[in-house]
């Protein structure tokens, strides 16, 4: 008997449902788990209804370890997406008051309260529940990924960000020629760069730019991801292109998918986004020819910088940069002392009450 192709999707608000819809839709998966706190029987039934999937919906808090590890002992997923967080990015849009400019102009690393507790237990779960998968994390996976890392809880790669700016380069060259066959395009990037490149704000210092390289060879064109037409910030259109990004990645993890030659971001916990080869479900990276991991990594941590991050300890501690604690120091210094694992929580707490 063949056997059936799981995917357990960890978060199944607007983002996990496209995810959902997207690997539904290409027909590869036999099974789709979705999960949240209260359930996803609507999204499920919606999905199920419309594509040839079964479509479950399961009620989990994905923050507790021991409930994560009995769904993947049950589910014996093929591949583990997570989706949720406590507060999305857009959790503050429209908001003018003065805690939310502090906080929304201090760097989003100081928002990992609300988005590293579910990658952290999940992965938790992972290593308790002695399962081997590929994991895929859409939670701020730029500075997720490199404090898990330190813990030995990396997921196998993260989604969105370096993606989202690669396929913004490809329309470029599409529109430019459409007949023309699209040249292999590998970036560089961080997290902290995607809303310049999605607003076409080329900045004047070329150290800062996204990082497209074009063709085998390798050619910079650091201009090439912000010439497409400006995009407003709206989170259905970010979540429509963060899903477009990442479905072919998703499919490229599963078994018996054909190599895909992309950007990610955190491949393996790295800071940042990096052109990588995906194979089988392993995740190497693809670097253009001249440039070492050690200099890739090394341009990630310092674009780490204009998220507000000034450096991770071994522990897996987040120090923030002077940036971030002068944009806090009115509201709650606090905020912005460096953030431990156990403290998380409390953080968290901390943050919602700056926000009441």
């Amino acid at each position: 008997m063949r056997r059936v192709s799981t995917v357990l999707i960890i978060g199944a608000g607007d983002l996990g449902e496209r995810f959902a819809a997207g690997l539904a839709a290409a027909g590869q998966v036999d099974r789709l788990v979705l999960v949240s706190r209260s359930g996803a029987a609507e999204a499920a039934a919606t999905i199920a209804s419309s594509y040839d999937c079964v479509v479950e919906s399961v009620a989990a808090d994905a923050r507790q370890p021991d409930e994560v590890a009995k769904l993947i002992f049950t589910a014996d997923p093929a591949l583990i997406v997570l989706s949720a967080s406590g507060r999305g990015p857009y959790a503050l849009a429209g908001r003018d008051d003065e805690a939310a400019r502090a906080i929304g102009g201090a760097g989003f690393a100081l928002r990992l309260p609300y988005n590293l507790p579910v990658p952290l237990a999940v992965m938790q779960a992972v290593t308790d529940a002695g399962w081997e998968g590929p994991v895929a994390n859409v939670s701020f996976p730029d500075v997720t990924g490199p404090v898990l890392a330190r813990l030995g809880l990396a997921p196998t790669v993260g989604l969105g960000n370096v993606a989202m700016i690669l396929l913004r380069a490809r329309s470029v060259l599409r529109a430019r020629d459409p007949e023309a066959e699209l040249p292999l395009l590998r970036v560089l990037a961080h997290h902290s760069q995607l809303a310049g490149v999605r607003q076409s704000r080329l900045p004047d210092d070329p150290a800062a730019r996204a990082r497209v390289y074009v063709g085998e060879e390798g050619i910079l064109d650091d201009t090439l991801a912000y010439q497409a037409p400006p995009l407003a910030p709206d989170p259905q259109r970010s979540n429509f292109a963060t899903a477009a990004s990442s479905i072919p990645v998703l499919h490229a993890l599963l078994a018996g998918s054909a190599p895909l030659r992309w950007s990610t971001p955190s491949p393996d916990g790295r800071p940042g986004g990096y052109p990588v080869r995906i194979d089988q479900g392993e995740v190497a990276l693809d670097l253009p020819p001249g440039l070492t991991e050690e200099q890739a990594v090394r341009f990630n941590q310092q674009q780490a910088l204009a998220d507000g991050v000034e450096r991770i300890d071994p522990d897996g501690t987040v120090h923030f940069t002077d940036t971030v604690r002068e944009a806090v120091a009115a509201i709650d210094p606090g905020l912005a002392e460096p953030l431990e694992i156990a403290d998380l929580e409390a953080r968290a707490a901390r943050l919602d009450a700056a926000l009441l």
